[in-house]
């Protein structure tokens, strides 16, 4: 059986922290109430066709307490402790470190050592679109938009235990993950920074780096300092990768 790196989807959506304070904008807060915690997740390994959701609501403990995501993370953990690459949009600003402050909150240990890839930081660091927001760069490539939400309502909804808030939050966050897929395959090719996927291929070195695959074509060399490679061209993914050193 060939050895192959999982890649992992990702999307969290959190309950907002909740305090007191004397004023609505940029404000200190008085009191601080309630930090947030993780309502529900998405994840979907690549190329397998459905995506997994789950909720606070879907585990035994929501009825003692609606507020604990110990359940929810325990399975988010046996997900991400099996991927060798995750990719979530603004990932790793935002939901790797917000999962990780849940993990640990949670008692949980560290998951399997994994390699991420943030696609809002590879859209804004190699083009000039002029928005880098998930909705925004699946409408202007023509892939989709997100569901509507209606707004904060649907947040305070869903904490509020309505079963109909719990439905669209759930809808919400597997369409954000299906979006993610079809985002991040777009944008693949031209990750100058993505992890090499051929490092399994030992001898198959005309493999492409980004998405393994070998349906590649050598074009030409390029070089360092010191020495030459092969230019090999993905007809799969359009990426550039370098082939074996050419003596």
């Amino acid at each position: 059986m060939t050895e192959t790196l999982k890649t992992l989807f990702l999307d969290l959506e959190t309950a907002p922290n909740i305090g007191y304070s004397w004023q609505k904008y940029e404000t200190n807060i008085i009191e601080f109430i309630k930090e947030r915690y993780i309502l529900t997740f998405t994840v979907k390994w690549l190329e397998d066709a459905k995506p997994m959701t789950y909720g606070l609501d879907d585990f035994p403990s929501y009825v003692k307490d609606p507020t604990s995501d110990k359940e929810l993370c325990i399975k988010l953990w046996e997900y991400v402790d099996k991927a060798d690459i995750i990719v979530a949009h603004y990932g790793d600003s935002f939901d790797i470190k917000v999962m990780n402050t849940r993990f640990i909150a949670n008692g949980l240990n560290p998951p399997s050592p994994y390699k991420t890839v943030d696609t809002k930081k590879e859209a804004s660091k190699r083009f000039g679109f002029l928005s880098n927001s998930l909705n925004d760069l699946c409408q202007f490539l023509g892939i989709g938009k997100k569901h509507p939400t209606g707004g904060f309502k649907l947040w305070k909804d869903c904490m509020a235990g309505d079963p109909k808030a719990w439905k669209t939050m759930k809808k919400y966050n597997k369409i954000d993950v299906l979006l993610l897929e079809a985002l991040y395959l777009r944008l693949r090719g031209w990750m100058k920074t993505h992890p090499n996927v051929s490092v399994l291929y030992d001898k198959e070195r005309c493999a492409c780096q980004f998405c393994g695959s070998k349906n590649t074509q050598k074009r030409g060399k390029t070089f360092s300092k010191y020495t030459r490679y092969h230019r090999i061209f993905c007809k799969d993914c359009g990426g550039w990768s370098q082939g074996s050193i050419d003596k």
